[in-house]
């Protein structure tokens, strides 16, 4: 398996146990509890890849450039996260638009 590959796993891992457990219990408490346990999965996420990564030198494509674990697990979360929440948000009626 490749290094992205291990990575990627870890962030729809971690996001998913956000997404589908996580953050729907949060929802009545409002947007501050939302984005702090989100910044707590998003901790474990790149903890657990430092955890695999760090000091490995493993370097990391992102078809236009190579970079480190840290930069390519915190681009790639955040492109999760940027395709995730709005949908999130729409369904449980937090984002302006389709309520539930």
């Amino acid at each position: 398996m490749t290094p992205e590959l291990q990575i990627l796993i870890i962030n729809a891992t971690c996001l998913a146990v956000g997404y589908l457990g996580i953050y729907p219990s949060l929802v009545p408490r409002g947007l501050v509890a939302l984005a702090l346990a989100d910044l707590g999965v998003c901790a474990v996420a790149i903890g657990t890849a430092g955890l695999l990564f760090w000091g490995s030198g493993t370097g990391f494509s992102l078809i236009v450039a190579e970079v480190n674990w840290f930069v390519f697990s915190l681009l790639t979360l955040i492109a999760m996260e940027a395709a995730l929440f709005p949908r999130f948000a729409r369904r449980h009626g937090i984002w302006p638009g389709d309520g539930p």
